[in-house]
């Protein structure tokens, strides 16, 4: 069986296409045409901006996808429809629903945060339940429950800035563009020598009994802090390093808490972790040391499965075959699907 997939749920056109063969998956292509070029002058994503780009790039991704793959015959064909920017999401639900008009094939629908967490499920089907799972990514920061397979139970989400929001809001501050995380933690790592400054900031509701999160406090204290400096202090390369590890730390040390505190209480046997934030190698290599301890299985995605892919959405949409439908008006966008 040969799936297609389309994603086109934020700013990345991408398209993954995956063969099954006896529950052994292979990548036949997995193409993303990013758009941080064209929205990092305004600091964040414009839907309607996004979507244009999403109309111009996905033929092109597309045929760059099938020549990758050797214009294999496509068996299925999977979509993001939610949640994400609703212009977006109709841009690639639209091209998708051609797509299968054109070749007479079913269709399914797919929900962007189960995807980023079944792609752990790429290279390992023999997954112990019931699983902890972790999306953090630039809109969403939600904790749930695995009791099965597919059984899914929120425990726990962000209140307000997700803990991506809260990255490139900080970046912002500091006076870098958008996308702020990969800045943020590139900076992180650069040395300050004997600085005598010192810079902390608060884990909001780290302490709290229960599973939320909220980082638009981390990033007010950030802005008072920022404010409260001198010309000199504020502008200076070490304090921007000193800020930047500080919030990095400050978000994992939440994630990290509340991810395992929720394992220890479930009785958890896997820990899954996904989306664009679990990239950060801080973060990964933090996550598997207290795993260890914990003595707990993790899984993370690779690099390339965390940001916004079509492979995820293609083997998502695997798992999901019973669900097709060449009914393609069924299939909406649905801006805030929930898991």
């Amino acid at each position: 069986m040969i799936i297609l997939g389309i994603d086109t749920s934020c700013d990345d056109t991408s398209i993954g296409i995956l063969r099954v063969k006896k529950k052994n998956f292979e990548i036949l292509a997995n193409i993303v045409s990013s758009q941080v070029k064209i929205h990092e002058k305004y600091g964040g994503v414009w839907p309607y901006l996004a979507k244009r780009e999403h109309k111009k790039n996905l033929p092109i991704v597309l045929k760059k996808a099938l020549r990758k793959a050797k214009n294999p015959k496509i068996d299925l064909i999977s979509v993001t429809k939610g949640p994400g920017l609703e212009p977006c999401l109709w841009e690639g639900i639209n091209f998708a629903k051609s797509l299968a008009k054109e070749k007479n094939l079913p269709l399914v629908g797919i929900n962007h945060i189960e995807a980023h967490i079944l792609i752990n499920f790429l290279k390992n089907l023999k997954i112990k339940f019931p699983a902890v799972c972790l999306v953090v990514s630039g809109g969403h920061t939600i904790l749930f429950l695995m009791g099965k397979f597919l059984k899914y139970k929120i425990l726990g989400q962000t209140r307000d800035d997700a803990a991506g929001e809260c990255f490139d809001k900080v970046a912002r501050i500091l006076g870098f563009s958008y996308p702020g995380g990969p800045k943020i933690e590139k900076l992180a790592k650069k040395k300050t020598g004997k600085s005598k400054l010192k810079i902390k900031f608060p884990r909001p509701m780290i302490h709290q009994k229960n599973y939320d999160f909220s980082f638009a406090g981390l990033k007010t204290a950030v802005l008072y802090d920022f404010k409260k400096r001198k010309k000199e202090i504020r502008g200076s390369k070490i304090y921007k390093i000193l800020v930047a590890r500080e919030v990095q730390q400050s978000i994992i040390d939440v994630l990290i808490e509340k991810t395992f505190r929720a394992t220890k209480f479930y009785k958890a046997k896997t820990i899954l972790l996904g989306g664009g934030v679990v990239a950060n190698e801080k973060l990964r290599r933090e996550f598997k040391k207290r795993a260890k301890k914990s003595k707990v299985k993790i899984l993370i995605p690779e690099k390339r499965f965390c940001t916004d892919n079509g492979l995820m959405i293609a083997l998502t949409g695997f798992f999901h075959k019973e669900k097709a439908t060449k009914n393609y008006g069924k299939i909406e966008a649905e801006a805030n699907l929930k898991i």
